[in-house]
């Protein structure tokens, strides 16, 4: 591919280059991956989502056949609307040993090391594939993810461990926990607030859910099921938008909230969710009706992100930790994309360069150091699946 080298640091500022957030098209960026990948002569499959706009990623380097690791990132980064950029966020940067840019962290970084391997890989003589997965629309909800996912369950020679490289610091993380995105409205009646009694308050209806929500984390915080690998130990809930009326007088028609449930691997959101719906939603329809048969109350799953189970350390995860020089595996609240190929039946730590606070800010950065423990982690676990084949 002309004017492209295989260097990492190259190849993160031209990833970085490409202004992927998740609202908008990735097809450029994905297209600069399948034509890298061709220079080398292997084949990346894109495969589109429904609107055609946006592609995940998945190329096999190796032969056909079972096992061997998967690669796996996301290509969508969040916007950078309101923050505060001391350089162009879709210009890389290089200082202080530092490479600055939005998706520097999370996760661009990851990518360029891994396609910087793909010359070396392209030129071996491999007993086990290696994969690379690259997703869309991680950032809202892990669709990109989820489509793969599913291809992947179906395929004649799956994957046989999966490495997800947000970023970790390179300490290897074998649990998280799942998210479900839940997006609330209430359709109310409007009228005259002076004669509120032939009106239906969408947004006091709204407040009574969100309440009830409330009261589920104070129950779950506890008499929950406890963890107390994972910070906070226990399934948290959490309304984070919530928006209703046009005016004081006006006995508001509609109200929208946006709530979601982060839970422990064990606990099942949908349980929790359809608790709400029958402890209390229910009775508020019926209440709502005898005012106005055309009120509604919806609660719909915006997305859901299955947890990441720890288990024991199997061999593989043993040499993870070996390689990144990490005692034990640990876990963190946050959702990946490595719960979805777990379910998919593809074992997945999560292990990838940069700090998870830098992600998602103003001048974000991954330290060129941390490349440089990625690129010496996946040389070492590709290395050792070579010689011990899963």
């Amino acid at each position: 591919m002309p004017g492209v080298t295989h260097d990492k640091l190259d190849l993160l500022a031209r990833l970085i280059g490409y202004d992927s957030v998740s609202a908008r098209p990735n097809l450029a960026l994905i297209g600069f991956i399948a034509d890298y990948l061709s220079g080398f002569g292997i084949e990346g499959k894109i495969l589109k989502d429904a609107t055609g706009s946006k592609a995940n990623l998945l190329a096999t380097i190796g032969p056909q056949a079972s096992g061997g690791l998967m690669l796996a990132g996301h290509t969508d980064v969040v916007p950078v609307e309101g923050q505060d950029w001391r350089s162009d966020p879709f210009t890389a940067t290089r200082r202080d040993g530092r490479v600055y840019g939005r998706g520097a962290c999370d996760m661009k970084g990851f990518i360029s090391v891994a396609l910087s391997l793909v010359p070396e890989l392209a030129r071996a003589t491999l007993t086990r594939p290696v994969h690379l997965a690259f997703t869309y629309d991680e950032e809202i909800g892990c669709f990109g993810g989820a489509a793969l996912a599913e291809i992947i369950a179906r395929m004649d020679h799956p994957p046989g461990f999966c490495i997800v490289g947000e970023p970790t610091g390179m300490k290897v993380v074998s649990g998280h926990k799942g998210k479900l995105s839940i997006d609330g409205h209430v359709r109310g009646a409007e009228c005259h607030s002076a004669y509120n009694d032939r009106g239906v308050n969408a947004v006091e209806i709204a407040a009574e859910i969100v309440a009830r929500f409330r009261t589920l984390q104070k129950r779950l915080a506890t008499e929950g099921t406890r963890d107390e690998r994972f910070d906070p130990p226990f399934t948290t809930v959490h309304t984070g938008v919530m928006s209703g009326g046009v005016a004081r007088n006006i006995v508001p028609r509609d109200c929208r909230f946006e709530v979601e449930i982060r839970n422990l691997p064990g606990d099942d959101p949908m349980d929790l969710l359809h608790a709400i719906e029958a402890e209390t939603v229910e009775h508020l329809r019926v209440e709502m009706r005898r005012v106005s048969p055309d009120t509604s109350i919806r609660l719909d799953v915006q997305s859901c992100i299955p947890a990441l189970a720890p288990g024991d350390p199997d061999e593989i995860v043993r040499q993870a930790l070996r390689l990144s020089g990490t005692n034990r595996p640990g876990v963190v609240s946050f959702a990946t994309e490595a719960g979805l190929y777990q379910r998919a039946g593809v074992p997945a730590i999560v292990c990838g360069p940069g700090d998870i606070a830098q992600a998602h800010r103003p001048d974000e950065y991954v330290a060129v150091e941390q490349l440089e423990k990625c690129e010496a982690f996946l040389r070492g676990m590709i290395r050792n699946q070579q010689s011990n084949p899963k």
